[in-house]
């Protein structure tokens, strides 16, 4: 039956990359996928591991996932309110009218320099759904917007590995006291840095990004959307402010961040209840800048995918795979990685492999396994193994577009099909991981 799960895992995840071809959204396998693992471990009797990876019952294990499966969505839906709130009202026109270069190189390091600060003081994924939605009024050609959108990914990625809040692997190392925040800064910023600028100057050399963008028909609609209303500056304001709120909110009272999300988004609506867009604002054009009015447009498929994907690998982490001598059960995932720590003891080498694997794998219970397999007395606060895969599974997951949550975002919102970006994108991901893999490697001895 563990057979099984893998290869229903599989199967799943094969139907997520050709989901073009078949013309079937990746919501369905996700669905199906994550449904069915939890069905076969239970019909199987497979034994379970909890999230201290002791043996556990499969109904207390299945919650303990859903709990912190419903926090990420919980946050992703507080996160994409707000952007669209501040859409609705224009806020974001008060940013993307400063910005007149119509250069596409221009373009792009301007993008990706304001994603790799953006995603270290919000987070990755909430970064790119702002910059989604900026993008959407500076490139209105789709086709060359796929390409800006694309890079924001790598520079979110790239942001969010150096900061405590910039990723949801780098706050799970920080929480479990395995790195500091001055750390995280001083010994991964400048490999940060290479992995956004190497593969940014690399494609400002591409045939792609000659020459000045194209506005076409779409201009009159973008100009007609880029005029500012009367509350376009405070909804700007309101709305990254509560972004930004979230990890203050948390630092301040030690509560999950979809709390300090839950509390933003009440207070950004709040205020967009009562805020006048203009001086002539009539009641019945009132719900055209409402909360519902933005609950409707958020991507509903996206926050399933999440749902089905997260509870499959969940799934995995869980389900027994071995045993030790000691007869004490692993799970599926954590028996990947002592098998892949046993084939290669350089854990330099390994550590690059886990960041490749987080283009595959979902990087959270990857690093959660990890987490187990090092103990501290050989590994302490900061030590190098802890601050390469901080930057490893933080970054390695831009070389897949599903190979992060800023990923799976800018899929969801753009509709970008997985082979594309495997052919256009991957490359240049993986040059610029590599790159900043070098710069760790060759910065942290300076610094220890």
């Amino acid at each position: 039956m563990l057979t099984l799960v893998i290869v229903v895992f599989i199967l799943g995840y094969a139907a997520i990359v050709l989901e073009h071809p078949l013309k079937l959204d990746k919501t369905v396998p996700a669905l199906l996928t994550g449904s069915l693992l939890w069905a076969f471990i239970s019909l199987g009797d497979l034994g379970v591991v909890n999230y201290e990876h002791q043996p556990g019952e499969i109904e207390e294990v299945l919650l303990h996932h859903i709990g912190k499966v419903a926090e990420i969505l919980f946050f992703l839906i507080g996160a994409m309110v707000i952007v669209e709130l501040v859409d609705l009202h224009r806020g974001f026109s008060v940013i993307t009218n400063r910005i007149k270069t119509t250069n596409k190189v221009k373009m792009l390091w301007l993008v990706c320099i304001l994603s790799f600060f953006l995603s270290a003081v919000l987070d990755n994924l909430t970064c790119t759904i702002v910059m989604v939605s900026l993008l959407r009024r500076l490139v209105p050609d789709r086709m060359e917007r796929v390409w800006f959108v694309s890079f924001v990914v790598i520079a979110a990625n790239a942001g969010g590995a150096w900061s405590p809040i910039g990723d949801v692997t780098t706050t799970m190392l920080w929480i479990g006291k395995k790195v500091t925040t001055e750390g995280l800064i001083t010994d991964l910023f400048i490999p940060s840095v290479v992995c956004m600028v190497v593969p940014v100057f690399v494609a400002s050399l591409l045939p792609v990004f000659k020459g000045r963008l194209t506005l076409g028909k779409g201009d009159t609609a973008a100009d007609e959307h880029n005029q500012q209303l009367l509350s376009s500056r405070t909804m700007l304001i309101c709305g990254v402010g509560g972004l930004i709120f979230v990890p203050i909110f948390k630092s301040m009272t030690h509560l999950p961040p979809y709390v300090g999300m839950m509390l933003s988004m009440g207070f950004v609506w709040l205020v967009s209840e009562y805020i006048h867009p203009g001086d002539q604002f009539y009641e019945e054009r009132k719900h055209l800048y409402s909360a519902r009015h933005a609950l409707s447009r958020i991507e509903m498929s996206s926050i399933l995918f999440f749902l089905g994907i997260l509870v499959a690998v969940a799934a995995l982490e869980s389900v027994v795979a071995t045993y030790h001598e000691d007869g004490h059960p692993v799970g599926l995932l954590m028996s990947l990685a002592e098998r892949l720590q046993t084939a290669i003891p350089n854990t330099d080498i390994v550590v690059v492999i886990l960041g490749f694997l987080s283009a595959i794998i979902d990087n959270v219970p990857m690093v959660a396994a990890v987490m187990g397999m090092y103990p501290m007395d050989l590994h302490p606060v900061d030590d190098k193994l802890w601050q390469f895969i901080a930057y490893t599974a933080g970054t390695g997951g831009s070389m897949l577009i599903i190979g992060s949550a800023a990923g799976v975002a800018a899929m969801g919102m753009e509709r970008i099909d997985f082979i594309w970006y495997f052919k256009k994108i991957a490359w240049l991901a993986m040059i610029g991981f590599l790159a900043g893999g070098v710069a760790f490697l060759l910065w942290f001895p300076v610094l220890h």
